[in-house]
């Protein structure tokens, strides 16, 4: 659901320190907003004021939001807890190996490439042909 950055209440929080949010910011910027944050039905922060914060930096007036109704303060905040305490980081080598994989894709060897080409091709060819079928 979208809703406007206005509307939101941010009441007290467990987090003090939101730490740097320039490469969270980055994020937002190049791929948008990737989990939702979470309200209550009266539009209180539950989750997400790191990307919520970041969010308002970068001038958003809305932001997409789950609204989760009927909930106590006291599950309120183990929420709040749960989403951050429940982190689990990449390890070295799994870091390492993304960021390989990343790099073979940004550049492709010689024969991907021609791979990619001949399905780019073919994929046309197929959607002209079922466009051609519907006249």
């Amino acid at each position: 659901m979208l809703i406007a950055i206005k509307d939101i209440k941010i009441k007290k929080r467990v987090r003090k320190d939101l730490g740097d949010l320039e490469n969270l910011k980055d994020s937002l910027r190049t791929y948008g907003l990737l989990n939702p944050i979470t309200l209550n039905s009266r539009y209180e922060l539950i989750a997400g004021e790191r990307r919520l914060t970041a969010a308002m930096q970068l001038g958003w007036t809305n932001i997409q939001a789950n609204i989760i109704d009927n909930l106590t303060e006291v599950e309120q905040l183990e929420m709040e807890i749960e989403e951050n305490n429940q982190r689990k980081e990449f390890t070295d080598q799994e870091l390492l190996q993304g960021y390989m994989r990343l790099e073979r894709l940004r550049n492709p060897g010689f024969f991907y490439r021609i791979y990619l080409f001949f399905k780019r091709l073919f994929q046309k060819i197929a959607d002209w042909w079922a466009k051609r079928k519907k006249k």
